[in-house]
């Protein structure tokens, strides 16, 4: 299976918000990358309910909404009714772990576990054959812009092979830092989803960098 590319929101122009949905919209993108902050579990604040479902009425692919907030259980359902497709929750964020994975599914969202950089991604062996996806965090979750981390590949690789063992249907995210310069070496690590934000939106082409990304080419 090819790879997807998710363009991060985070990173598009909030005064021409319709706009870069369009773009996205138009190109080879396969999934929008919405990012929930809650100025708790990390230091800023981003999309709420509202802006979701505005976002949801112009988007023709799917809604990948990352929350990063803290007690994401009790807001589950109100993710789905503003439009998410997918919906990940952070592994500490949530002390009965299966339990919210389970009430995801219920509502007819793809469940994911996000692991930060500190991580050990063998934290998830339990909980893997649960999900749909996990989100490997390449940057510290809160704000976009940030430098890659070069030990992410060694966990995406740490990762593939447990996915192999446990459940090869997972999807492997990476969200942070993700460029043309370095997603060639993401896949081959075993990466199935590359989350890109500036690397999009600040480039002079967006469209042609989403088809970058897209083709390794």
């Amino acid at each position: 299976m090819q790879h997807l590319v998710a363009p991060s929101l985070l990173s598009a122009d909030f005064l021409n918000l319709k706009q870069d949905i369009e773009l996205v919209n138009r190109s080879k993108a396969d999934l929008f990358h919405v990012d929930v902050m809650d100025g708790h579990f990390v230091p800023n604040i981003s999309f709420g309910f509202s802006i979701i479902k505005q976002i949801k009425e112009i988007a023709t692919k799917p809604l990948d909404v990352h929350l990063m907030i803290s007690n994401p259980d009790l807001y589950i359902s109100d993710f789905r009714e503003a439009g998410a497709d997918w919906l990940s929750v952070h592994y500490e964020t949530c002390p009965h772990l299966h339990r919210t994975v389970q009430q995801i599914r219920k509502m007819k969202m793809k469940p994911g576990v996000v692991i930060n950089p500190h991580n050990n991604v063998e934290l998830l062996r339990d909980i893997l054959p649960y999900i749909e996806f996990v989100l490997l965090m390449s940057v510290n979750p809160g704000f976009g812009g940030q430098h890659f981390i070069e030990s992410t590949y060694q966990r995406i690789a740490k990762l593939d092979a447990m996915r192999r063992e446990i459940n090869p249907d997972l999807f492997i995210e990476v969200d942070g830092g993700v460029d043309t310069g370095n997603a060639s070496q993401l896949v081959e690590a075993g990466a199935d989803i590359l989350v890109a934000g500036s690397a999009v939106f600040k480039s002079g082409d967006p469209e042609q960098t989403i088809r970058k990304l897209k083709t390794l080419s």
